[in-house]
């Protein structure tokens, strides 16, 4: 980081469950900031934030406060249409902005960087003033996919995933208590649902987002076309996306093939040794990745390591990871530190 340079920074949605995770990590790590300027709508108005011990006001989103409080870094996790509307102002004020919607995300002249993977890829932020943060489930994915590219040439990847519900935000997470709360009361069958379409409670539904023409979800064809731009190569990639009842953690069950042979005893070796790693892989011990032991962690876990029975290409792992951390939070304060520490190097 550029050395004693401190730095303004915006956090817009800070009361919701990412921001909140923003503010966390940002004092866990002593991120270098000067001033923070805790965003919101006028609803959240009067409420506050907690920051190195202090209670912050929140401060009403506007198009001017962004100029007004000179802001330098704006971490958006606020919504599309939130981003939309005022990361261009955010920008126009000077800041860089680094966006946790999917609005920009496929946006030509954005970066969409995961920084273990493309940090190179931050450098291109000028362009438009915004680098953007993919989605959750395609951040732990490729993660673990850049290293096993690179030693064995990855040819398809084919993924589902066991994905949490507060990857739906804070009200999808009350409603998984809510019902599991009426199901000990013998009254599950009354329980209403309005965060997902169907009963989430002691159930798993096989939709995360809507249908598109091709039979595959919105999500699903996330995973798809993220990975494609952040990895700047052209992998086939099948992705079902699984909505189950469990608060806080993403979970994948991956089938990598790959041009080479690979070795699952190799490829636990190369993966222990990338950034941001953990193999957690002793099945005869029961020790594999779970979304219960991943929550609150800065890492992405690693297990069940293991070749396929009939193709010495094809190699199989479950991985895991706290997703609105390293799902959302950890990865865009990381794009921070990476930006700053480039512009220390100009």
């Amino acid at each position: 980081m550029s050395e004693n340079k401190k730095y303004n920074v915006a956090v817009v949605g800070a009361n919701g469950a990412v921001g909140e995770e923003i503010l966390t990590i940002l004092q866990e790590i002593d991120f270098p900031i000067n001033k923070l300027i805790p965003l919101a709508s006028a609803r959240s108005l009067g409420k506050t934030v907690e920051f190195n011990e202090k209670n912050l006001p929140i401060i009403e989103l506007t198009s001017d406060v962004f100029k007004e409080q000179d802001v330098e870094i704006a971490l958006f996790s606020a919504g599309g249409s939130v981003s939309a509307e005022f990361a261009p102002a955010a920008v126009e004020a000077g800041a860089v902005v680094i966006d946790n919607t999917s609005h920009y995300r496929m946006d030509d002249n954005v970066p969409l960087v995961v920084p273990e993977v493309n940090p190179q890829d931050i450098t291109k932020w000028k362009q438009t003033g915004i680098i953007a943060n993919p989605n959750c489930s395609t951040i732990q994915m490729v993660q673990t996919l850049k290293p096993l590219d690179e030693a064995y040439g990855l040819k398809r990847v084919d993924v589902s995933t066991y994905q949490a519900t507060s990857g739906a935000g804070k009200s999808a997470m009350e409603e998984l208590v809510t019902q599991m709360q009426d199901f000990f009361a013998f009254k599950l069958d009354e329980s209403e649902h309005k965060a997902f379409n169907q009963q989430i409670a002691l159930n798993v539904i096989p939709q995360i987002d809507v249908f598109t023409e091709n039979g595959y979800t919105k999500e699903e064809m996330k995973m798809v076309n993220e990975t494609t731009k952040i990895m700047h190569k052209n992998i086939p990639l099948s992705a079902t996306c699984v909505r189950v009842p469990v608060l806080r953690g993403h979970s994948e069950a991956l089938t990598l093939t790959f041009e080479n042979e690979v070795n699952a005893n190799d490829a636990r070796e190369l993966l222990s040794k990338a950034p941001n790693l953990v193999i957690v892989d002793k099945p005869d011990e029961t020790l594999y990745p779970m979304p219960c032991k991943c929550i609150d962690m800065n890492e992405t876990f690693v297990g069940r390591i293991r070749n396929d029975i009939y193709d010495n290409k094809i190699l199989h792992l479950f991985i895991v990871a706290d997703n609105l951390r390293v799902g959302a939070a950890t990865n865009a304060v990381r794009i921070a530190q990476k930006w700053v520490e480039m512009e220390g190097e100009k």
